[in-house]
């Protein structure tokens, strides 16, 4: 049975290598593309997919609000999540919204068909340690880690700010306004109860959560 994919990134020479991987498969087929969170959010309601190839990082929508979109709207969907994130830092949230994998960029060439194919099937794509950190979250209250009180959009920016981008340098990778992203700064500080933005690095090495910093896009 052929699976019937979206492609949704925001950069045409990513979604033309994509669908040149697909193609060495009959198993897939490629059924149109999504450029932006709108894009992906009309595609959702049209429906017509079976799985949904989502890059994390696209203007107009939090990748990860896109995941519990598409899913509210279409639960039948497999999501697999593409990103430039490494793991560790994204793919518990992204599984938890709901994505069925979560795939690097970096191995995408390598393992992009296995992965299509494993959550097709109705399976997850994900590696030990992510299943492990799934784990050990059902035993753990979120209470006892600040950052989990964090949003989708306000995590992705505490970890940029972690890494050590600027508030312009941010504004411009997630595609908002400096004073948007100079709010979601405010709002973070408060909600993890941090004094400054060197209490804010010192607690993401605390917690391993900048492991390192996300390539240029």
């Amino acid at each position: 049975m052929t699976t019937r994919v979206l492609i949704a990134d925001d950069h045409a020479i990513v979604r033309e290598g994509l669908r040149r991987i697909l193609a060495t498969d009959p198993d897939f087929v490629v059924l149109g593309e999504a450029k932006d969170g709108h894009e992906v959010a009309a595609a959702a309601r049209a429906g017509g997919f079976d799985v949904l190839l989502l890059d994390l990082s696209m203007p107009g929508r939090s990748g990860i609000e896109l995941v519990r979109q598409v899913k509210a709207e279409r639960p039948q969907v497999r999501v697999l999540v593409l990103s430039m994130f490494d793991e560790q830092q994204y793919a518990e949230r992204a599984i938890r919204a709901g994505a069925s994998g979560y795939l690097t960029k970096d191995t995408a060439s390598t393992q992009l068909l296995a992965a299509l194919r494993k959550i097709a099937s109705g399976g997850l794509f994900i590696t030990p340690a992510v299943a492990e950190a799934l784990a050990v979250g059902l035993q753990t209250a979120d209470r006892e880690f600040p950052h989990k009180r964090l949003s989708d959009r306000e995590y992705e920016v505490f970890l940029l700010l972690a890494a050590g981008d600027s508030l312009t340098a941010i504004a411009q990778r997630l595609h908002l306004s400096v004073k948007t992203v100079s709010t979601h700064k405010t709002n973070i500080l408060e909600k993890m109860k941090l004094g400054s933005l060197a209490e804010l690095v010192r607690y993401a090495i605390a917690h391993d959560l900048p492991d390192s910093s996300p390539p240029p896009k």
